[in-house]
């Protein structure tokens, strides 16, 4: 009988109860193993599906390129509304496409290396330096293809090929810029249609009258500031096409509306920045919004050529509706000087005549005897003067207040003299006492009244309001009290009184009109209402006499400004002028020299019966001591743009006819 070994029967036993049983260590690696698989394919679903969008976007960022073109600017017209002011001319460069010549450079480069190796030459040069030195031979050859054509020995300038690769890889590189129409006819009849060496027209600002209306127009500068607001793309790597902006006259003020639509076109690049083709999207850049001017550019011609070499401005404006017709400043500066940009040269001689200030709105001048109108409407309207009785008797001089004062420089006896002619032969001392009787204080409010002290409004930058002077200005400004003496000047247009041609121009308006407000505009519109506000206050009869002193002024014998009716050159036949001369001083310092120089003023409208054009010119003396009247030297300006204006009304398709034989 076998024997039975019990320690094997037991080892067994224990076996079988082991592989029956679970053991708790290796569950919890599978349990880990799990949770390991589980978070793997959880991340890579939350990568590949629920983040796939926001690498789809990355990857659209980094590989693509967005370019702007800039649209054309709108035209500026005259108000006949075909004459244009400002436009636009074909600019000429050739470029060269560098983004096309990848393969180009990488052979040259390989050509640069093995050149080197093959003299035994130390390779010092790093890859970047070789890539660079590739470049400019490769664009060198193109140049000279340019250099043949044209008959130049032009070179290429590394520094500004090596900034426009690295910034500005995408738009064309400038080999030649503006160049002539000579040129361009060459260029396009030689170069290769699929060359990367291209013309390049863009436009630029064009002036078919150079400095005509310059300080109104304005001008424009480059910039690089290209938007296109609802063109995609504008989280992308943006490429810019160099643009203008308005900087000065309507340019600036309009310059949302003369601003073209910009273009653009988005592109694929690969990982070096070359774009591939063909575009992903694009769009033709759109030209701006046309301006018709008020602006009459025979008027500004005439205007100018009178005004020649002299300092000073005019103003025309419509009376009806305040629509500017001419507004000249001297000196002024050829626009076209700015066009594609100025030079430091042109621009240091336009500063140093100080030909960039606007004469006509920001000029501050002492009016002279030309505010002896508003003088005249506030005592009338004070009930201090009457058009039909003496308020004093000229001699010449004056002894009041202590002081001394003079009727143009104690020259001129009036004796017992009337308002109207008052006015026609500017006694001084006839105003000295209507300002005394009626104040300054009251002048001062019927200055206020009449716009002065504020701006007119008209839509050019940097118009200037200037102030009205009063007792409490006074105090507050010189810490003094007002004197009489401070009345008489005022009384006078002397003094603490200055004023803007543009005020002046509205001034003598309202006053043709028989209102205390003229709203002026440089913006033509054929049907715009005519102007209607507050009446100035006076009877028929006390308005009659001032037009009567104002159309006296213009008359022999004694009138200021007979000028106008005594020379046949400046004679207008058949139409009544009224008018105002003013002859104003100012203290200053030239050459060390301190004197006094004179500014000539001639505000006028006319017809008389029927205003229709009103205007104001001043012109600065520059020679201390000198006789610089407003009779004299002012007339004759204010006569040329008359001249010119009633000649148009008279013959309305001569201008036609002219611009049609210059075309």
């Amino acid at each position: 009988m076998p024997v039975e070994d019990t320690n094997l029967a037991g080892r067994s036993g224990s076996l079988v109860e082991s592989h029956k049983g679970y053991d708790s260590r290796v569950i919890s690696f599978y349990f880990g193993l799990a949770a390991l698989l589980l978070t793997l394919i959880g991340g890579l679903v939350y990568q590949q599906l629920l983040k796939s969008e926001t690498y789809n976007e990355r990857e659209r960022v980094q590989s693509q390129r967005r370019i702007l073109v800039p649209g054309p600017r709108g035209n500026i017209y005259a108000r006949d509304g075909t004459t244009i002011l400002v436009g636009n001319r074909p600019r000429f460069s050739v470029v060269l496409y560098l983004d096309e010549l990848k393969p180009e450079f990488f052979a040259e480069s390989r050509v640069i290396t093995r050149n080197y190796a093959k003299a035994g030459k130390d390779m010092a040069l790093t890859r970047g330096q070789i890539s660079r030195i590739a470049r400019v031979s490769v664009v060198q050859r193109y140049l000279d293809q340019v250099n043949k054509i044209l008959v130049r020995d032009e070179k290429v300038d590394p520094k500004s090929l090596g900034r426009h690769f690295d910034e500005q890889l995408l738009l064309p590189y400038p080999l030649l810029e503006n160049l002539s129409e000579t040129d361009y006819a060459k260029l396009i009849e030689s170069l290769p249609v699929r060359s990367p060496l291209q013309v390049y027209t863009s436009s630029t600002r064009y002036y078919p009258y150079g400095s005509a209306a310059a300080h109104a127009l304005g001008y424009v500068r480059s910039n690089e500031d290209v938007t296109s607001e609802d063109f995609p793309g504008e989280d992308l790597a943006t490429f810019k096409m160099k643009n203008t902006v308005g900087k000065n006259g309507l340019e600036k003020t309009f310059e949302d509306e003369l601003q073209g639509e910009a273009g653009g076109t988005i592109f694929r690049v690969d990982p070096a920045g070359y774009k591939v083709n063909p575009p992903l999207a694009k769009r033709l850049p759109v030209q701006g919004k046309n301006i018709v001017t008020s602006l009459d550019i025979d008027l500004q011609l005439a205007a100018e050529q009178a005004i020649g070499d002299q300092v000073g401005a005019a103003v025309a404006l419509d009376v009806a509706t305040g629509e500017v017709l001419t507004l000249a400043s001297k000196p002024d500066y050829n626009l076209s000087d700015f066009s594609p940009r100025v030079s430091s040269a042109a621009y240091a001689e336009i500063q140093a005549k100080s030909a960039e200030i606007n004469r006509a709105v920001q000029g501050s001048y002492p009016p002279g005897s030309t505010f002896k109108i508003l003088t005249s409407i506030a005592g009338l309207r004070a009930g201090v003067i009457n058009p039909d009785e003496p308020i004093i008797d000229c001699d010449a001089v004056l002894h009041r207040f202590g002081g001394r004062f003079l009727c143009y420089n104690g020259k001129l006896h009036h004796h017992d003299i009337l308002l109207r002619p008052a006015i026609a032969e500017s006694c001084d001392i006839f105003f000295y006492e209507a300002g005394w009787r009626t104040t300054a204080e009251t002048i001062a409010n019927e200055a206020r009244r009449f716009g002065f002290g504020r701006q007119t409004g008209i839509e050019l930058p940097h118009e200037r309001a200037l102030f009205v002077p009063d007792d409490a200005w006074k105090r507050r400004v010189k810490g003094e009290k007002w004197f009489p003496g401070d009345t008489a000047n005022m009384a006078i247009g002397q003094g603490f009184v200055e004023v803007t041609p543009m005020q002046m121009a509205c001034f003598v308006a309202s006053v043709a009109r028989g209102q205390i407000s003229t709203r002026p505009t440089l913006i033509h519109q054929p049907d715009r209402p005519l102007q209607h506000n507050e009446p100035i206050g006076i009877t028929p009869e006390q308005r009659a006499a001032i037009f009567a002193g104002m159309e006296d002024c213009t008359l022999p014998p004694n009138g200021t400004a007979r000028i106008l009716t005594t020379t046949e050159a400046l004679r207008i036949p058949d139409v009544r002028i009224a008018g105002k001369t003013g002859t104003a001083q100012k203290k200053v310092s030239i050459d060390g020299k301190v004197g006094n120089i004179n500014f000539a003023w001639f505000i006028c409208f006319a017809p008389v019966e029927k205003p229709e054009i009103a205007i104001a010119v001043v012109l600065e003396g520059d020679t201390l001591g000198e006789e610089y009247g407003g009779g004299r030297n002012a007339a004759p300006v204010a006569a040329a743009i008359m001249k010119k204006y009633f000649e148009k009304k008279a013959h309305p398709g001569a201008a036609a006819l002219k611009l049609f034989r210059q075309e």
